[in-house]
């Protein structure tokens, strides 16, 4: 005869259903299933996490709502990760998500627009000029593709007049 097992989990753990239930204790969190612990990581390590509970969710474990309720993440981004996990399995979680290549800031506008600042235009008239968002604009300058009269006269020696 099949024996039931009783929702026992140590004192201070949070239920995510009748089986599983998770504490966080020194920086560290824990996973139990029933009174064992199953799985740990970090506090701040959220690629663990979205790992660990959505392999909850593929294995039947618990619900994409049970999660939610649980640690307060919306069922959104919990159905993206374990999207995530299904199409890629575990090592997907670890892998950083592929930076796009921008393709409005080619050479020729990179040029174009270095000219424009050489001549005194102010970054709104060059954007609307060549249709670029000027938030790409100041990126470019930022990085450093870019580069305007006042940084270079500055970066001469004994500094602008």
């Amino acid at each position: 005869m099949p024996q039931v097992q009783l929702p026992v989990f140590p004192s201070g753990c949070c239920r995510i259903n009748a089986d599983l239930a998770f504490e966080q204790r020194d920086k560290q969190v824990t996973y139990f299933n029933g009174h064992l612990p199953v799985f740990t990581h970090e506090a701040e390590d959220l690629q663990a996490f979205r790992m660990f509970t959505s392999q909850l969710i593929a294995n039947g474990s618990a619900t994409q709502g049970e999660i939610s309720k649980a640690f307060g993440v919306s069922l959104t981004t919990i159905k993206r990760y374990v999207k995530k996990f299904r199409q890629g399995g575990v090592r997907s979680m670890f892998v950083a998500a592929a930076r796009r290549k921008g393709s409005k800031l080619t050479p020729e506008v990179l040029a174009e627009a270095q000219r424009m600042l050489d001549s005194g235009r102010s970054v709104p008239a060059i954007s609307q000029a060549l249709e670029v968002l000027p938030t790409t604009l100041h990126k470019a300058l930022d990085d450093g593709r870019l580069r305007t009269l006042k940084k270079r006269a500055s970066s001469r020696p004994g500094g602008a007049c």
